[in-house]
């Protein structure tokens, strides 16, 4: 119906109901199998050519039950990739027996039960199904590649974010330290300076001297300097003879 040439493989039983109509008509059992499957292949035919493919390839919507609660499995329905059934492969089975029982009779012959073994397409739409089947598969398949970059990306940016707040945090964390550990300085000096601002005076002048002065360093300087009164004091160490 849905203009898909496929190809069908059944098989039946059945019997001799009445041995004389059976001689008359087909004559031994090559002969009633070839009648019978002159039959059952016209049947299958008007049967299968009623109804779309897949009616024929699944009995029920159990599939599609199944999956419709995953998310996959909606998209697919939506898509169209999964058809609901409405006759089924039983009862268009049913038929075709149904149709089989009205005339085999004749030739002493009754039908017991027929089964479809396979379905499939024939050779020249085959291919155009595996691609059709494979471009769909590289389709959920980029979906799910953006869907990925998507969520890469969002967690990217939120980490981005969230560090940005950790170093801003680090950073003002480390100013207010900083910040009072130069004012815990500051008072320590104060408190120093106020109780002997001469001694005081001593050590920032130790401190200038040890960031300004080493064993290479040549200074000229003025005897009166406040920068020079404490070196003149240092007496040299003697000499060994």
């Amino acid at each position: 119906k849905d203009k898909k040439y496929i190809w069908v493989d059944t098989t039946a039983r059945w019997k001799i109901k009445d041995p004389l109509k059976f001689f008359q008509s087909v004559y031994d059992e090559r002969g009633g199998q070839a009648r019978l499957d002159d039959i059952i292949d016209a049947a299958v035919r008007d049967v299968v050519t009623a109804h779309n493919l897949i009616e024929i390839v699944r009995s029920s919507n159990r599939l599609i039950e199944q999956i419709s609660s995953l998310q996959e499995g909606k998209e697919f329905i939506e898509e169209g990739a999964l058809e609901e059934v409405k006759v089924g492969r039983d009862k268009m089975r049913e038929r075709i027996i149904n149709i089989a029982k009205q005339i085999l009779p004749q030739y002493g012959i009754e039908l017991i039960d027929v089964r479809i073994k396979r379905v499939n397409y024939v050779e020249e739409v085959r291919k155009k199904v595996y691609e059709r089947m494979i471009a769909e598969r590289k389709r959920a398949a980029e979906r799910y590649r953006s869907e990925g970059r998507g969520i890469r990306a969002e967690i990217e940016g939120r980490t981005e974010k969230e560090l940005k707040v950790i170093l801003s945090e680090a950073y003002k964390k480390a100013q207010e330290i900083k910040g009072e550990a130069d004012a815990k300085a500051t008072q320590i000096y104060a408190d120093a300076y106020s109780k002997d601002p001469q001694f005081f005076s001593f050590l920032k002048t130790l401190d200038t001297y040890k960031d300004s002065i080493d064993k290479n360093t040549t200074i000229i300087l003025d005897t009166n300097s406040d920068y020079f009164k404490y070196l003149k004091k240092i007496k040299s160490s003697p000499q060994s003879p």
